[in-house]
């Protein structure tokens, strides 16, 4: 097969050797950071920046000194969502079905990850970009932030974003945010449970990095047993989530942690964690 100099690159950038990361890794202090950077495409999700992301979560998920992974973007535009570039008719449908798939891969990956994962929203979060701050586990914005779900306004029905959205916001407001199209601003988002907390634009950085503070302080082996059990109870009618949050509280109480909390709670002292499982 002969390639042409004009099809390399995009020949490179599907098989994963990209010129240049879609988003980017950094840790510090057990916070781990990733970046969402082309701002050219609004931060948009497409195939590449969603395996970008899913490469830095799932390759740093596991590293016993990390606490939490923020999830940040750069620009005015956390995401606008999927790259319709890659949703014309040309395509096809198996295309189609390989971004919206590598989108609720990403997703899913959020929710099982051992570690809290944070969304860092400074700007405009849209159809798919709503539907990734709306699964992350944390979400906090400056209050100029907005949040959309405007697909039917370009022939798509923002269907997948919605299955996240109407899990975090009560079903008036999903449907109002899905079938007008319209932006609802960070109050709004806040009133209606979309994200976790609003402040002042010059005041983000300083509450993310309380909130991880927060979440470094504790035991990363009970934050990973909550966690699980948190997304697990959901599914559940009330009666069994209490039968089995029962259980799980028995079995944290008898890990190294659980133990070396009580005890450190009893002796009145800090406790001193293994963050062993």
């Amino acid at each position: 097969m002969i390639v042409s100099s004009r099809n390399l690159p995009n020949i490179l950038c599907r098989i994963g050797l990209s010129f240049r990361k879609l988003s980017t890794y950094t840790q510090q202090n057990g916070v781990g950071t990733v970046v969402l950077d082309n701002e050219k495409t609004r931060n948009s999700l497409s195939l590449d920046m969603m395996d970008s992301i899913l490469r830095n979560i799932v390759n740093n998920q596991h590293r016993p000194d990390l606490r939490c992974i923020v999830l940040a973007a750069k620009g005015r535009v956390f995401s606008a969502g999927h790259n319709l570039k890659e949703l014309t008719p040309e395509h096809g449908s198996d295309a189609h079905m390989e971004v919206f798939r590598k989108c609720s891969e990403l997703i899913g990956h959020i929710r099982s990850a051992p570690i809290p994962i944070i969304a860092k929203v400074d700007g405009l979060a849209a159809a798919a970009g709503c539907q990734l701050v709306a699964s992350c586990d944390i979400a906090v914005c400056s209050d100029i932030s907005t949040f959309s779900t405007p697909g039917a306004s370009f022939g798509i029905f923002c269907s997948t974003p919605g299955v996240a959205v109407v899990r975090a916001v009560p079903r008036m407001k999903a449907s109002y945010m899905l079938l007008t199209g319209l932006p609802i601003d960070a109050t709004e988002a806040l009133g209606a449970g979309l994200v976790s907390k609003v402040v002042p634009q010059d005041r983000l950085d300083e509450e993310i990095e309380n909130i991880c503070k927060a979440i470094g302080s504790k035991s990363r082996s009970v934050i990973e047993l909550g966690k699980r059990f948190f997304y697990e109870q959901l599914s559940l009618d009330v009666k069994t989530a209490y039968m089995r949050g029962e259980q799980v509280m028995v079995d944290n109480l008898a890990t190294k942690d659980g133990r070396e909390g009580i005890r450190s709670f009893v002796e009145k002292r800090k406790p001193k964690w293994s963050h062993e499982s």
